[in-house]
Order: C-alpha cells, then sequence, then structure tokens
C-alpha cells in the first residue's frame, strides 16, 4: 500500500520545516503525495513544487491551503473553521490577492496583541517576533514560541491555555472570510473544498449536521475523515457523514514540525495512514 498526506504546514505558517524540507522528509517517510496546506497562505507551494522536480518527481506536491473562516453556529454564537483548498491555479490572482489582504489585516491584528502582551511585562515585540521567525504568516504559535524561548511561558500549551486564549484581555479579534466566500474563493480558482477537522469545533451532532446543510449548498466537496487527533469512533462517524452527505473523504497528519511534537509527517501520532487511492477524489 501506497501513502499520502494531505494536510501539511510549513514555516510559511505556523510549521518549523521549509517548503523544501518537507519535501525531502516526504521521501524519506515513503509518501507518495503530500499537500502543503498552510494557513491563509500559498507562499510555500512554488518552492515545493520546484524542490520536487530536483527528485524527478518522486514525491508529488499537491497545492493546497486552510483557510480560517468565522461559522455562526446561532446569530449570537460563532466557531472558527477551516476550510482545505486543493489543485488551485497557484497563480490565481483573486486568490494571490485575497490571501495578501489577509495577511496585512493579519499584520496589524498582530502588532496590537503584541502590545498588549508588551504593555502587561511579557517579554515580546512585533519587531523580535519579525526577526525570529522572518517573512512568514505569523500566528499565534509564533507568539507561544517566542514567549517560550524568552521564558515567558513555562511552555507553548500554557500559552495558548492564558495570555493566548480568547478569553485573555489581550487578544485581539481578526477578520475571517464566512464559509461561503472561502469556498467560492476555492472554486473560482479552479480548486476542490473540503472541510477540515469537523470535530475540533466542539460542536453538537446536531450542529454539525446543520453546518454541512448550509456548506454544502455553498458547494462544499469533502470532508477531513481520516485525521491525527481522531479518537475511538471518530473516522467511522465522520465516514458516515460524507455519506449522508455525498461528500467525497481525505486524510492528513495536521503536520506542524516541532510545534506539534507528537505528530509525525504521513503518520500522524503513530498509526494515521492516509491511501493513495484518495488522490482521486481530488483529480
Amino acid at each position: 500500500m501506497r501513502y499520502i498526506d494531505l494536510h501539511v504546514h510549513s514555516n510559511c505558517s505556523d510549521g518549523t520545516f521549509s517548503p523544501e524540507e518537507l519535501v525531502v522528509l516526504g521521501i524519506k517517510q515513503e509518501l507518495v503525495a503530500f499537500s502543503l496546506t498552510d494557513h491563509d497562505t500559498i507562499c510555500g507551494v512554488e518552492p515545493a513544487m520546484k524542490k520536487a522536480e530536483e527528485f524527478d518527481h518522486k514525491i508529488q506536491v499537491i497545492p493546497g491551503v486552510e483557510l480560517s473562516c468565522k461559522y455562526m453556529v446561532t446569530p449570537s454564537q460563532s466557531v472558527e473553521i477551516h476550510m482545505l483548498g486543493y489543485q488551485y491555479d497557484i497563480h490565481n490572482k483573486k486568490l494571490i490577492d485575497t490571501l495578501e489582504n489577509i495577511s496585512k489585516e493579519r499584520d496589524a491584528r498582530n502588532q496590537k496583541m503584541c502590545k498588549n502582551l508588551q504593555d502587561a511585562g511579557y517579554p515580546i515585540s512585533y519587531e523580535a517576533l519579525c526577526e525570529r521567525f522572518g517573512d512568514t504568516i505569523l500566528t499565534r504559535a509564533h507568539f507561544a514560541r517566542l514567549l517560550l524561548e524568552n521564558g515567558g511561558v513555562p511552555s507553548m500549551d500554557y500559552a495558548f491555555h492564558t495570555c493566548l486564549s480568547s478569553d485573555s484581555p489581550y487578544f485581539v479579534n481578526r477578520e475571517y472570510l464566512t464559509p461561503k466566500s472561502a469556498i467560492d474563493l476555492i472554486q473560482e480558482s479552479g480548486g476542490i473544498p473540503v472541510l477540515a477537522h469537523p470535530l475540533l469545533y466542539k460542536l453538537s451532532v446536531s450542529q454539525i449536521r446543520h453546518m454541512l446543510d448550509q456548506l454544502t449548498s455553498y458547494g462544499l466537496c469533502g470532508i477531513e475523515a481520516l485525521y491525527s487527533r481522531n479518537r475511538g469512533t471518530d473516522e467511522a462517524f465522520v465516514r458516515k457523514l460524507a455519506d449522508e452527505y455525498t461528500l467525497f473523504i481525505t486524510g492528513g497528519s495536521d503536520f506542524h514540525g516541532s510545534n506539534k511534537p507528537d505528530i509525525e509527517l504521513g503518520r500522524g501520532t503513530g498509526d494515521l495512514r492516509v491511501p493513495v487511492m484518495l488522490l482521486e477524489n481530488l483529480r
């Protein structure tokens, strides 16, 4: 059996491996293909594809992206969900322009959040973030990493659950795409929209079904069923949802390098295997 990984992050967003390093690692892991699905950016896709060419396409790099969306559970309650996009045109102008605008808005938000933390005495600054991580899409993972390195928190998990949590007084909300606009953007750039890790949003079964009613009406094509954080009957439940809503399934590790050290490329927490036959869903 040959295997793939359709959910992978590089240091273009909140991973720790470069796109080129991921190609080398993917070959080492004997993967047939992987998709680079960085958060709200596609800047690492072309470098990864060019690196794969150096190995005579021993591994296939599938264009991917993971778009952050604000889904309204009720008129007064929202949750962040993630929309994966695959096989889009990497030169599509609307896609590139939209992601650049998202990056600018995120930078402004990051600067405000850094100032809030700095004013409260935490050892962090926006300038230090940029110097430490360079030209990348800064996320809370970068905040947590720098705070840990500077002795401001005992662990990254601690940072996420305290000063970086959405309930923290230092937290700054950001602007999000709507699920419909994300699906439209992916499809208009020639891509295929897939809902990422549907069970991570902590919705009830009825809320998940209501969400899928909406998303499928917008053009959702697939759902991520094989996933590193699945437990017990999670995969079977998502496969059942896929059948009910006529969605194909995908799978991926959500690899982030040392930012999620328990997750291995192509193997998740040890027993994840995404069969190559699922690539047919993306053709």
